[in-house]
């Protein structure tokens, strides 16, 4: 794992973190405790600040970065951000599934319990509301989400993430 200061800013995170070997860690980041970034992910808050919550999971390929001097990245807890996502200058809050290929541009806000379909590109100041599934391009809301895709989706993939991350653990 590669973990870069710049501008004064040194990435700090949370207990029983896991990182893969080529995993980025960049500048102003604070991620919380559970989380993990795997392999080829870049988390970059060289131009502004990245705030991540608890038990988030940053897939392979995946890049979260912001804006310089306009917007700042903020992802709550129970986040999933799927593999080769971007994320950038936007507030994801709480249980929210982020989904494969998927875009979220600047100044969007993702209410909770809320999904981002795979390959779906939230445009730019786009607001979410909680309980949401968006997809498309330019993603639209599609139906509310259900309790079963709460669970069976968000929920699921968030657990499964804590669970790959301690196979890692344990090969140390």
């Amino acid at each position: 794992m590669l973990i870069k200061s710049v501008r004064g800013f040194t990435p700090t995170y949370g207990k029983d973190c896991f990182f893969a070997e080529n995993a980025t860690l960049i500048g102003d980041l604070i991620l919380g405790d559970f989380c993990s970034v795997w392999y080829q992910a870049v988390v970059r808050g060289d131009v502004n600040s990245i705030r991540i919550g608890n038990r988030v999971n940053i897939q392979d390929g995946a890049v979260i970065h912001a804006t310089f001097e306009k917007a700042a990245t903020q992802i709550g807890n129970n986040v999933s951000i799927g593999h080769n996502a971007i994320v950038h200058g936007c507030t994801i809050e709480e249980n929210v599934l982020i989904g494969m290929g998927s875009i979220v541009m600047d100044h969007c806000v993702i209410g909770s319990n809320s999904i981002i379909a795979a390959g779906a590109v939230v445009t730019q100041g786009t607001i979410v509301a909680p309980g949401s599934v968006y997809a498309g391009v330019p993603a639209k809301k599609i139906k509310s989400l259900s309790p079963e895709l709460q669970k069976n989706e968000i929920e699921r993939i968030a657990k499964n993430y804590l669970l790959y991350a301690s196979w890692f653990e344990k090969e140390k």
